[in-house]
């Protein structure tokens, strides 16, 4: 595998090589200048090299099961495409990079895939710290970056070259400030909020703009991943009464703060985020998570053809429900596929230009077009924990989004 994917860097340091010693100026030195040009040519659009698309998460860590979901997302994509004759007549290889949880490894794992393993697109990072990181490294060698669920808006405004196909946290938090205001006619709202992360903070803000925007109360109180007790920031969330306390987060923290909140007899609606999809929510919080709510990308409940073909793919393969990070991901390389596709090319600009591009794109969480700022047109769902499991709320999105 590794002598395939590199077989195009060698031939054309092999070429550069045999050129440099020719003597310019005369027709020998032209003649084999042309045919190294054209065999270089040729090594790129060799049938039997694949094409290498780089895929990295936290596949170990905390938040393992995201990346985990994710690459197997990505699998399940390629495999589909690889079995419908690939693209441009080659197969498509995925080429895994574990970022450890840590946005400096997602920035060298970005710099592995594209100098080492000569990747021409990226899927990834599944968490906005780690995907802010790693997106300049992407920008700085113009390989074309496809985040499958890094909400946070400052992601693609990192580059020309980083696209997403999740919706961004505006639309999530106002989806879900709109829900607790008309739907569970709150009037106050606590917030539990990870000050070291900026999809928490950037969820926050977003939340508590539209919150108040319409005439509700917020507070708010900060804790740091890795925590565990959270007893001091509940014990002051508690003396607010509030009707909903919201927890941008993941669901590892979420599961936690769900069991303390009711033992400090908080009753409080629970609201989360698309960070709380995960079957260890349910695992880590029991009945303490039981009617929460959280806000993500897709349903397993979905009736489209095109979702309900993805789950049970998927459930054949992996034998456990996808997740909407699997969802994402298989969306976020089928798109990437067809971008090649319609570039007609495997350079990066015009895949770029390609992606740019996109317009209608069936995807299993959605139409993807994007717009300027490379991000599509989409919005959340809400789900409700009901028997350990996410239970599809019906009609939600027109309803809160409407500004009527």
């Amino acid at each position: 595998m590794v002598s395939d994917r590199n077989g195009v860097g060698r031939a054309r340091r092999r070429g550069a090589h045999r050129i440099a010693s020719v003597k310019t100026g005369s027709g020998l030195a032209l003649a084999t200048l042309a045919c190294l040009l054209a065999a270089a040519c040729g090594a790129e659009k060799d049938p039997s090299q694949g094409i290498p698309i780089g895929f990295y998460g936290a596949l170990t860590g905390p938040e393992a099961t995201f990346a985990i979901s994710g690459r197997n997302g990505a699998r399940l994509a390629a495999s589909e495409v690889n079995r419908a004759g690939g693209v441009l007549g080659r197969r498509l290889e995925l080429l895994v990079e574990d970022d450890r949880n840590e946005p400096a490894e997602a920035a060298s794992a970005v710099s592995k895939l594209i100098t080492r393993d000569h990747v021409i697109a990226l899927i990834g990072e599944n968490a906005s710290s780690r995907t802010l990181a790693a997106a300049p490294i992407a920008q700085s060698y113009q390989t074309p970056m496809v985040s499958p669920s890094s909400t946070n808006v400052e992601v693609t405004r990192k580059g020309d070259y980083i696209f997403r196909v999740c919706f961004i946290d505006s639309s999530q938090g106002k989806a879900l400030a709109l829900f607790a205001r008309r739907q569970l006619h709150a009037a106050n709202a606590a917030m539990l909020v990870d000050s070291k992360s900026d999809y928490s903070v950037g969820l926050a803000r977003s939340f508590r703009e539209s919150f108040t925007s319409s005439g509700g109360r917020v507070s708010e109180v900060r804790y740091s991943e890795g925590d565990s007790d959270f007893s001091a920031q509940l014990t002051s969330i508690r003396a607010e009464r509030p009707d909903v306390l919201f927890i941008p987060g993941y669901y590892t923290d979420a599961g936690l703060i769900a069991r303390q909140a009711r033992a400090l007899g908080i009753d409080a609606t629970l609201l989360g985020c698309d960070g709380w999809d995960s079957p260890k929510l349910t695992e880590i919080g029991g009945p303490a998570i039981e009617g929460a709510y959280l806000s993500n990308h897709y349903s397993i409940d979905d009736p489209a053809p095109t979702a309900q073909k993805f789950v049970s793919e998927y459930r054949k393969t992996y034998g456990v429900d996808p997740d909407s990070v699997a969802a994402l991901s298989y969306d976020a390389f089928r798109l990437v596929a067809d971008a090649i596709g319609r570039a007609g090319s495997t350079e990066g600009k015009r895949i770029r230009d390609a992606l740019a591009a996109t317009r209608d794109f069936p995807g299993v969480t959605g139409r993807i077009t994007m717009d300027a700022e490379r991000n599509p047109d989409k919005l959340p769902v809400i789900l409700r924990v009901e028997g350990g499991r996410f239970r599809f709320r019906s009609g939600f999105r027109r309803e809160v989004t409407s500004d009527e």
